[in-house]
Formats: C-alpha cells, structure tokens, sequence
C-alpha cells in the first residue's frame, strides 16, 4: 500500500470518528503539514467525490454517511462471497490462517456501511452453517515452516508419526507443495531422501520439523497436476493401472451424482447398475472406499485388488463370527 493511500485511509477514518475534526487537529494526528491536509481533502473532494463539508460545530464531516473511500472495489455481493468463504473455512478443524482471515475480512467490510457489514454477518452467521468432520491437531508453527520451505525451496528434517505402524522416524525431505484433502487432511507433498521417492505426509502427524539451511532443486519431472490427478483419494505409491467397479442399482446413483477421479468412465448397465472405470496408483484407499458400499459394490479388476478385498472380508468373518460365538 502506498503512503498516500494509506494516509488517505486513516484520514477517512478520522472524519467519520465522533471526534471534531479541523486542519489543525487532522495534520497533528497523521503528523504531517497543514498544507498535506489540504491537498489530500482537496483530493477526496475532486478525484472521489466525497461529499466533504466544513461547519464550526460539526467539523470536517461527510454530507452522506452512505460514501465510502474506493480503495477496494468490491460489491455486498463479492464481500458476503468472501465471508462465506471464510466460514467455510473456518469449519475445517486447524485451519491455521483463521485469524488473518478473520482480520482481513474485517478491514475490507470497513468500505461498507456499517449496516450492510451488519447484515452480512447477520445472514452469513444465522442462515448458512458449515459443520465440519474430525477433528486434527495441526500445529500451526510447523504448518507454516512447511509453507516457507515450499516456497524458498529449503530442505527439512522431521520426526514423523506413521500410523499404519505405530512407530516413529527421522525423515529428510524436499517439500515441493502442500495440499490439503477434502479439507481436513493436510498433507505436504515431497521427494523423502529415506524412501528415495516422492511421498506423502500427514503434516499433524509430524512431531516435530526443522527448517534446515539446505536448499534443494525440484525434479523437472514432477508435474503437480499429473501427479495428483492420478492418484485415488490421497495414496500416491504404485503405477498407475486400470481399475474397474460394478455398483448395484441402488447403490449407482451415488456414483453417478460424483467425479471420483479425473480418468473415471462410467459404463451404464439397462438393469440400472453401472461399471465404474479409472486409472489410479495405489490400492489401500481404493480397498478402504469400496469396503464403505458393502455388497453394492464388487471389484471386477485389477485381480490384486479383488484378492485384498476377499482377503478383507474372509478376515472380518472370521472376527464376527467369533464375536457370534462368544455371544452365545
């Protein structure tokens, strides 16, 4: 923001205040020269129109309390748009940028008059409402380290939590980006020199990060865009291979109202089920999804991911029918 602009704005707030405002006490408050003062309420008047005026009770003061500076040009449209953007994400549980947001979202409402900023607020607090899902613990301290080192291209150590072992480990990492999955998985993406490869981490399930001096060159070959567009949820390992799903009748129509993957094609069945196809990596979150729809959904191919799903479900039986035992 420039000076002039900045000025301009604190001038603005002064007139409006409760205060009675003259040459004098306007240049002695923005510690400028009279003469600066004059220039910038001539400059209000002429290049914005504001409907200044001058009275000895009153002061500088504004004809039309309904004028507002243009320093941001956004309508009550694109400003509510704004605030429900922020509720939404606001919503996510560990949203570390909610105070900024809140904060940023405050100054602008400040080109309003105050009754539309009122019923903004109004409107977006009592008639929308977002519920969010579990909830993380992120710690907003290595969540923006991960931002500086994405952005300046410095290299990382961490202790990281991996869940699926219950265990800890040292890791070194180049952080090429950080993405954040249906809103409550937050995740930096990045070359893992342990692992040799590209990998992904779980950022509330880093115990503790340090930015190291190190910097690091991505690989030119790492296009963000492929990558995460051939990927099924958030698993990344494996190459990519044809998969292929059939979904019962009643099951099909909450296929067909989602694009579950940027490669998927649906072949229709005149029965009303559907086939389900696509080209993924990785086959844990693949499993995982179609366990959810139960007998709705049975795995034509590949024949490794037909094997985990029995294997699954051969496992379940077992336990269940122990607990049936145990029952009786």
């Amino acid at each position: 923001m420039s000076r002039h602009l900045e000025r301009l704005l604190q001038l603005d707030s002064l007139i409006r205040s409760e205060q009675r405002q003259t040459i004098g006490n306007l240049a002695l408050s923005l510690e400028v020269s009279e003469r600066t003062i004059r220039n910038d309420l001539a400059f209000l008047r002429d290049r914005f129109h504001a409907p200044l005026k001058f009275s000895r009770v009153k002061g500088f003061h504004y004809t039309d309390d309904t004028w507002r500076l243009p320093s941001v040009s956004l309508s009550k449209g694109e400003l509510f748009a704004l605030i429900v953007g922020a509720r939404i994400l606001e919503s996510y549980p560990g949203f570390v940028h909610a105070q900024e947001l809140r904060s940023a979202i405050a100054r602008l409402s400040e080109r309003l008059p105050e009754q539309a900023w009122l019923d903004l607020q109004t409107i977006a607090d009592e008639r929308i409402i977002f519920r969010s899902g579990a909830e993380i613990n992120l710690n907003p301290d290595i969540w923006h380290s991960l931002e500086e080192a994405c952005q300046t291209h410095r290299q990382v150590q961490m202790t990281y939590f991996t869940a699926s072992r219950n265990s800890l480990s040292e890791r070194k990492l180049d952080p090429y980006l950080l993405h954040i999955y249906r809103g409550t998985n937050p995740y930096v993406i990045g070359y893992c020199h342990n692992r040799q490869e590209v990998r992904w981490f779980r950022v509330d399930r880093i115990q503790a990060l340090e930015l190291l001096e190190t910097s690091f060159i991505p690989d030119p070959t790492f296009d963000a865009k492929d990558h995460l567009e051939m990927i099924f949820q958030h698993e990344a390992g494996g190459l990519p291979q044809p998969i292929a799903i059939w979904f019962d009748p009643a099951t099909a129509p909450y296929i067909r109202e989602r694009r579950w993957h940027p490669t998927q094609e649906i072949e229709e069945h005149p029965d009303g089920s559907l086939t389900l196809n696509m080209v993924v990596r990785g086959l844990n979150d693949l499993k995982r999804w179609v366990l959810f729809y139960g007998k709705g959904a049975i795995v034509k191919r590949p024949p490794e991911l037909v094997q985990m799903i029995q294997s699954e479900v051969a496992i379940m039986n077992t336990l269940y029918k122990g607990e049936t035992n145990a029952c009786h």
